[in-house]
């Protein structure tokens, strides 16, 4: 990797061939071509360079100071109506993002959040045996609204129904996503957000009077300014709901397919920590970010000029066969270098700490405790969406 253009660099290659249709239908066969053929290439599709290898996303993330999170006309700002901090450089996102940490640290997310954590989980998981009748969705009837009040109650939105954050989160993500353009998401992106602007109201008032432990609150008394709380809260949503959701349905779905491991895991729940990162190396959270270069580059001999948009793939490079051994093989034992799940670098997911402790510490083996017997319902399959950010939106299952 180098900082500059050499006279050997390689021209930018071009992936014609790539689509975002089949992307939503399986995007793990395309990422495999793209690291084989072209690990770094220009899409016509998806009007970026996309970098698919381990090496080529780790090094866009160690170097900020040439691949830039503020990407000019980014689809982020306009699904969200702002620019919220991770769409920006430091200084100023680090300073956005100090208050934030303030309340997402390890020693907060056990002290302040893992016993609003078990308690919604036993909660949510309580309604679904007594209205399941041995069956149920496992998205619909726990992960969703599960993912949403614990996001709830971290953001300060007490008074917020817990399925209407969802789809905020839902109609964030699918604008941020929405790389093909198209009207019906950017509609659905402003009902939201004035919704959540709506409901921000409230619970900034609210704050203001009582602060709390919260996210919103956090902010708030940084001395941030209210449209920048706005924003970021809104950045919070967006992730803080599809991802955890992801993350709990995406486990189960692996053990169910490796019998010996669930096994292990009900003997030993001392390996949950280890099932949750390989969960989210195998299916990553978050797809693929976009930066812009501010100077030219050369990313495994392919020079990238500046200017230029750049999507790097982590949940391609979270296969890559030239860091992971057996990399399509889900093994919760694997040893080696971290995965790039959550991102790395300065705009690694504050949320990571809450996510594990929520879904790989709480929610998930609470599941397995209760239902030992726990599989997705042969009868029924389950049903996928995206690719920026991939998950299922329903898992059958019974027990």
């Amino acid at each position: 990797m180098t900082i500059a253009p050499t006279a050997t660099a390689q021209t930018l290659p071009e992936a014609a061939w790539l689509e975002p249709t089949e992307l939503a239908r399986d995007p793990y066969r395309s990422y495999a071509r793209l690291r084989e053929e072209t690990p770094v290439a220009w899409s016509p599709a998806v009007k970026k360079v996309l970098i698919s290898s381990y090496e080529g996303c780790s090094f866009g993330e160690r170097h900020p100071e040439i691949f830039s999170s503020n990407v000019s006309g980014g689809t982020m700002v306009r699904a969200m109506g702002g620019q919220p901090m991770i769409r920006k450089d430091d200084p100023e996102h680090a300073a956005e993002r100090a208050p934030m940490n303030r309340t997402l640290r390890p020693k907060q997310i056990m002290e302040i959040w893992a016993a609003k954590f078990e308690a919604n989980a036993r909660h949510y998981l309580n309604r679904m045996l007594d209205a399941g009748n041995g069956k149920a969705d496992l998205n619909l009837d726990f992960a969703k609204p599960l993912a949403a009040k614990n996001l709830c109650d971290m953001l300060g939105m007490t008074s917020v129904e817990p399925l209407d954050l969802a789809r905020w989160s839902r109609d964030f993500i699918a604008g941020t996503g929405n790389v093909l353009d198209r009207q019906e998401i950017w509609d659905r992106c402003e009902v939201s957000r004035m919704e959540c602007d709506a409901a921000l109201d409230e619970t900034i008032a609210r704050l203001r009077r009582t602060p709390d432990a919260s996210i919103t609150s956090m902010l708030l008394e940084s001395g941030m300014d209210e449209d920048k709380v706005r924003n970021n809260v809104k950045l919070a949503i967006s992730g803080g709901v599809n991802e955890p959701q992801h993350m709990i349905t995406n486990l189960v779905w692996l053990l169910d397919r490796a019998p010996g491991q669930k096994a292990e895991l009900l003997a030993d729940p001392g390996l949950w920590k280890q099932a949750f990162t390989e969960g989210t190396r195998y299916f990553s959270p978050i797809g693929m970010i976009t930066r812009e270069t501010v100077s030219d580059v050369v990313v495994s001999g392919v020079a990238i000029p500046a200017g230029t948009q750049v999507g790097m793939i982590l949940a391609s490079a979270n296969r890559d066969r030239n860091q992971f051994t057996h990399p399509d093989e889900f093994d919760i034992h694997r040893s080696g270098g971290p995965n790039l799940a959550f991102g790395s670098g300065v705009h690694q997911c504050a949320g990571k700490w809450a996510a594990q402790k929520a879904v790989g510490e709480i929610a998930v083996p609470m599941l397995y405790r209760e239902l030992p017997e726990l599989r997705q319902d042969p009868d029924r399959s389950e049903t996928w969406d995206g690719w920026v950010f991939r998950g299922m939106t329903s898992l059958p299952v019974a027990w």
